[in-house]
């Protein structure tokens, strides 16, 4: 007979088990939805309806595949929502035949932008993310997506002959601009962090601001929000610059140390008139980084010592 004691240690068990596979989740689901930001919307959703819905932890036989069948059940869902309907079956010839993941396959695979794969249906898009990028084998991805081998492999096939030839196709798309009135209240907001100004940033908070420090805690109201920058003044690592993540305006955060000056994570920032309402910061979650397609805005800034 369990205890409530071995009850508690399997409860912590499976929580740290969610925590660990969170980036791996959020990597099929920003692939899925076509953005970084959009993915991490999906991984909280999903991981809510999983603790909403756990049997009991011992009870699960595979947690892995588990979860990524809630993750994809969720991504899709997600994506009729936005109203980009994919269909979950297809015409597809079911005795296509296809091998084994090769490494010819999963170089392009995971070197292919997050909007490269938005032009897959779903199908072919979750199959070929689930084998060529994370490694399931066939039968494992027909246990997640409820899928047959015959349809995965066809799937598959499809799949990877697009990418191949969207590979060699140019993003033609402008650079992103931002509107004028963001332009100044961004410019406000990274001239007081990187002159360490936590002051002005505070006065910056809206009484009903909101703060999701992504994958640690949630904030909302002012009184609270304002400790968030907290871990800024203790650790002088970053200085900020504007620009845009997925092409949404965004704070890119860089290391002071890094002459390569690489984006290491990312603020979202939302506002009525000059006052913030919603920060969605990224700073514990640098899994968002990959595939993110960043954008900066501007020159460097001049960063204090």
């Amino acid at each position: 007979m369990s205890t409530s004691g071995d009850e508690d240690k399997a409860r912590d068990a499976f929580n740290a088990l969610l925590g660990s596979l969170r980036p791996k989740l959020h990597r099929y689901c920003a692939r899925m939805t076509g953005s970084v930001i959009d993915g991490e919307d999906v991984v909280q959703d999903a991981l809510a309806d999983a603790l909403a819905s756990t049997p009991e932890p011992a009870t699960i036989a595979n947690p892995e595949g588990w979860l990524f069948r809630i993750a994809h059940t969720t991504a899709l869902d997600y994506l009729r929502k936005r109203a980009r309907r994919e269909a979950l079956t297809s015409q597809e010839d079911p005795d296509m035949m296809v091998d084994a993941q090769s490494g010819a396959d999963s170089r392009v695979a995971t070197s292919a932008s997050l909007r490269t794969f938005m032009a897959l249906p779903a199908s072919q898009r979750s199959s070929v993310i689930l084998m060529d990028v994370l490694g399931y084998s066939l039968e494992e991805i027909g246990a997640i997506t409820a899928t047959t081998v015959p349809a995965i492999k066809a799937a598959l096939h499809r799949g990877r002959t697009r990418l191949r030839e969207l590979a060699h196709e140019p993003d033609a798309r402008p650079l992103p601009a931002l509107p004028e009135a963001e332009r100044a209240r961004l410019a406000v907001y990274v001239d007081r962090f990187n002159a360490r100004d936590f002051d002005g940033l505070r006065d910056m908070l809206a009484d009903e601001v909101k703060l999701d420090l992504v994958a640690r805690l949630h904030y909302s109201g002012r009184d609270q929000v304002k400790s968030y920058f907290t871990q800024y003044i203790t650790v002088d690592r970053w200085f900020v610059e504007p620009g845009f993540v997925d092409r949404r305006p965004a704070v890119l955060f860089y290391l002071r140390d890094d002459p390569a000056r690489r984006s290491v994570h990312f603020a979202l920032l939302d506002w009525t008139d000059n006052q913030l309402i919603n920060i969605r910061d990224f700073l514990f979650a640098p899994y968002a980084m990959d595939g993110a397609d960043v954008v900066r805005a501007g020159n460097p800034p001049t960063v204090a010592s």
